[in-house]
């Protein structure tokens, strides 16, 4: 439980931070072409925060947004800087408790990204976009919502559960396979409780 933040700074994690922010700039970019209703955008926030710990992760979701605003002059990714960097320190808190040993326990990851995501999103949509999340799928089921005549709030929070859980879904067990694909050698080098052996 003491090493629940606890991260290892050393030249395998500097690597992994630009990798998963690359991964995580190609699925976005992959999404937003295809109008695809998912984000696939935070798959290698995911990788870096069960490999480096919470903190790595929210590094790479928040510098993923940022660098993906910037360059691409979409000003909405930028407020959600703030989500992408609870989406990875909640899957590296849970992979770290042990949920990313198993496929069916790696929803519970997908469950606590969804859900930082939700929380955190949707008074950014009311906020900054009157409630739509930028999302062409999500933002149809915010108008219906609408006109029906439900509350914004309400209809904003549906908006991100619809995409937001299907979206983390898919992107952890994207994550689970990619980690089981790694060498054990790989995965060490990030194990904050490994100890460096002496060679004389």
């Amino acid at each position: 439980m003491g090493n629940l933040f606890k991260t290892k700074l050393n030249a395998a994690t500097i690597v992994l931070i630009p990798a998963c922010i690359g991964i995580n700039y190609l699925g976005k970019l992959f999404a937003s072409l295809l109008k695809l209703p998912l984000w696939l955008d935070c798959i290698g926030t995911c990788v870096g925060a069960c490999l480096g710990g919470p903190v790595i992760g929210g590094i790479c979701g928040a510098i993923n947004n940022i660098i993906y605003g910037l360059t691409t002059g979409d000003n909405i990714t930028l407020i959600y800087a703030l989500t992408s960097f609870g989406i990875g320190i909640a899957v590296g808190i849970t992979a770290r408790l042990g949920f990313m040993e198993t496929l069916p326990k790696s929803l519970v990851c997908a469950l606590a990204g969804g859900l930082a995501a939700v929380i955190i999103s949707t008074p950014l949509n009311v906020m900054f976009w009157g409630g739509t999340t930028g999302n062409v799928w999500g933002d149809a089921v915010f108008a219906i919502t609408q006109a029906n005549g439900m509350p914004v709030l309400l209809g904003s929070f549906i908006d991100e559960v619809l995409v937001d859980v299907p979206d983390k879904l898919l992107t952890i067990i994207i994550t689970f396979l990619i980690l089981k694909g790694l060498p054990e050698k790989i995965k060490a080098l990030y194990d904050v409780d490994a100890k460096v052996e002496r060679l004389d």
